[in-house]
């Protein structure tokens, strides 16, 4: 049985997510200090979050590796950005987990956005353990927030606990486990390590209890792990309370790695070899050093420092002499890895999203698309001689999955494709901060843009009529960039024989 567990945090911007992910590696002996989100000003800014919009917004952009140790286990957190716009980088992060916590805030319940990465976590069969959060707070009653997540979510529920009063009247959280009370104290109410066994419960909250024990399923492994029942837990990031339940759970709950697709077939975490997917690319992570790390999500066997492995898209052996383990922007050098764990490679731009990486370059690792971009804008130059480095940005970017960028057969201006608004922030930052190119966005005349498919001939005949819409991506594959979604139907209604496609596999 392996000692791994590599999951994620997802949850709506606010509800808690990055005071939680900090309590965590706080509990696991990562980091000694917490409290850095608390603490105004430039302390404020949380480890995990190093990128300069992050900073200025106090959101997490992109997505790091928190690697901590706790009773022979060991957690590799990853980071999602829980921002709407970054549903695309979001979900590549969710197929290189095992698990998911969604956080919830107990005055919010579930919001649009946890729905959104709650689908991704469906589509996979992800396992969600339930965090609500803020409990010592004002905020709707356990039970409805119970039957919301049993409602929208279509999932059953089974709380493993509950609060003693909400808000002003809190006095802690029981956990039905053991019976006991974790108890506020000091003058900020924190919970410090105080349990009390057999503790009288107000009338109200000990019936509220029992009704919550009874009237919903007990806890079933199989049934969590088919994704079909999340346990729930009650507490409190930023005041301590749930959070050791948490990690509890997540040892001894949550699945170890688990086999991942490769088209048919299956590859389990014993085989021997050693194979991966990179599920991210990261530039710059260091400003001094102009540098690309892949991240890569083991799948099987066991990896050692300056072992060759062959990218699908390459076809070469590279050797990985530098591997690195992640802990926020303390990166330490690893010597091996299991399957579960996650490998940053430095690399100079060979690697790509979606590449599949092993000993014998016999598989392929499927399941992560491109989708098709919802907003397209052209980027314009301040300084037209630095069409060079705005090219190579724009590559680097798209490589990333920031955006997507398409040029077209007709005209000189490239198009940049976004999922989200938000990402046009972030690549207008990030090439004035990374690239030190200036440059507006201006709309483009395009709506949505499809993927092409066909044989040759009906390609040819297509591009012959329609040279003003069309572009290449960056893999030189064909795009119809059409202007409405209309202009699509009445596409494919026209050339039956060409697939028009709104994803297409890395």
């Amino acid at each position: 049985m392996s000692n791994r567990r590599t999951f994620a945090i997802i949850s709506h911007p606010d509800a808690g997510k990055t005071t939680l992910t900090e309590k965590l590696l706080l509990q696991g002996g990562a980091i000694h200090l917490a409290g850095e989100v608390k603490a105004r000003g430039q302390a404020r800014r949380a480890r995990s979050d190093w990128m300069k919009i992050e900073q200025q917004r106090g959101i997490s952009v992109t997505s790091s590796v928190m690697t901590f140790e706790r009773d022979g286990i060991t957690f590799n957190l990853l980071d999602t950005p829980g921002h709407e716009d970054f549903s695309e980088d979001t979900y590549r992060t969710l197929t290189a987990v095992d698990s998911a916590i969604m956080v919830i805030d107990a005055a919010k319940g579930i919001e649009p956005q946890t729905r959104k990465l709650f689908e991704v976590c469906r589509l996979r069969s992800v396992p969600i353990i339930t965090f609500v959060n803020k409990v010592d707070r004002e905020g709707k009653s356990g039970f409805e927030l119970l039957d919301e997540v049993a409602d929208t979510l279509a999932l059953d529920v089974s709380p493993q606990g509950w609060p003693v009063g909400m808000g002003g009247t809190f006095q802690g959280v029981l956990d039905f486990a053991s019976g006991e009370v974790s108890r506020p104290e000091g003058p900020s109410k924190e919970f410090q390590g105080k349990r009390e066994a057999d503790a009288a419960l107000p009338d109200e909250v000990a019936e509220e209890a029992e009704l919550a024990r009874i009237g919903y399923p007990e806890f079933d492994l199989e049934a969590y792990r088919n994704g079909d029942l999340t346990p729930v837990y009650f507490g409190s990031a930023l005041k301590n309370f749930g959070v050791t339940e948490l990690i509890e759970a997540i040892a001894t709950h949550a699945p170890p790695p688990r086999p991942q697709p490769a088209g048919e077939e299956q590859v389990s975490p014993e085989r021997d070899e050693v194979t991966g997917f990179i599920f991210k690319v990261q530039a710059n992570m260091d400003p001094n050093h102009r540098d690309r790390i892949a991240f890569m999500r083991q799948v099987s066997g066991t990896f050692k420092r300056g072992m060759k492995l062959t990218p699908s898209g390459l076809g070469k052996p590279i050797a990985i002499h530098s591997p690195i383990l992640f802990f926020a922007q303390d990166r330490e050098l690893a010597d091996t890895a299991e399957a579960g764990d996650i490998i940053g490679i430095p690399n100079h731009g060979t690697l790509r999203v979606g590449d599949t990486l092993s000993e014998k370059n016999q598989i392929r690792f499927t399941g992560l698309p491109n989708f098709a971009p919802e907003i397209l804008r052209r980027v314009v130059l301040k300084d037209p001689t630095k069409t060079k480095q705005l090219r190579k940005a724009l590559d680097d970017l798209s490589e990333e999955g920031v955006i997507q960028v398409f040029y077209p057969e007709i005209g000189a201006q490239w198009i940049v494709g976004v999922v989200g608004q938000l990402q046009l922030d972030v690549l207008v930052s990030r090439l004035e901060a990374e690239y030190k190119v200036e440059a507006n966005l201006e709309p483009a005349p395009f709506a949505t843009a499809r993927w092409l498919k066909g044989d040759a001939k009906a390609l040819g005949e297509f591009e012959g009529f329609n040279r003003a819409n069309l572009a290449r991506d960056r893999d030189g594959d064909l795009v119809f960039m059409a202007k409405s979604p209309w202009d699509v139907g009445y596409q494919q209604e026209k050339n039956p024989d060409l697939t028009f496609s709104a994803t297409k596999e890395r």
